[in-house]
């Protein structure tokens, strides 16, 4: 079997892939900052949250549609649209929308028409799924991969905001596979009819970072 696919997703969804991601910290920086998460514990709950009900779960949704539905220019700009629909803050907004075009710009690294076919501004994970669907990088792996990448970013956030050491942070992120697994088989089954978000808490310090002084990520 040929290795391209995964060594493709393991570059595409690498630290060292240029999409910003390091800028922003989808809310966690007001957490911090209210003392909600303050510790390698209170982290693996706030991470969990949003894997069971939080944006990262609606994100792997969608990223699922968009693997399937890469051929077609008009699903992908609806999956886009709704995408957006769902994003609670402007901060997050934005932030969905600079990686997903900066992840477009550096993907087309490996020439495809897909690139083509997303609507522009284009979500990330519309973005990475249509990318990966276009590219025949099995759905599976490619929500397990982008899951995992999603919460290493928050755990790296914390590391460097609470501060929690090296340790800590591995820790966590052990006890937190399971859940990104878990999460990773539903989504590539699920419908958009399971699209929805409860996470009120991660929604609001989303939305109160816009004020947060001092501050360090964008988001």
């Amino acid at each position: 079997m040929s290795t391209a696919p995964l060594q493709r997703l393991l570059t595409w969804l690498s630290p060292a892939f240029p999409v910003g991601s390091f800028a922003w910290s989808s809310g966690l920086e007001t957490a911090i900052a209210d003392r909600r998460v303050s510790d390698s514990k209170t982290l693996e709950n706030w991470v969990a949250g949003a894997l069971a009900h939080g944006g990262i779960r609606a994100d792997a949704i969608l990223l699922a549609h968009a693997h399937r539905c890469h051929t077609d220019a008009a699903a992908l700009a609806e999956l886009a649209d709704l995408c957006l629909a769902l994003t609670p803050s402007a901060e997050r907004r934005a932030e969905t929308l600079a990686t997903g075009d900066a992840f477009a710009i550096a993907a087309k690294t490996w020439p495809s028409d897909v690139f083509a076919r997303l609507p522009d501004p284009c979500p990330y994970p519309v973005a990475v799924g249509a990318a990966a669907g276009a590219e025949a990088i099995p759905l599976g792996d490619t929500l397990l991969g982008y899951l995992t990448a999603a919460v290493h970013a928050q755990i790296s956030v914390a590391v460097r905001l609470v501060p929690l050491g090296q340790t800590a942070g591995l820790r966590t992120m052990a006890a937190l596979e399971p859940q990104i697994a878990a999460l990773a088989a539903f989504a590539a089954t699920a419908t958009l009819d399971d699209l929805g978000s409860i996470a009120y808490a991660a929604d609001i310090a989303q939305m109160r970072h816009e004020v947060l002084e001092p501050r360090i990520f964008r988001s």
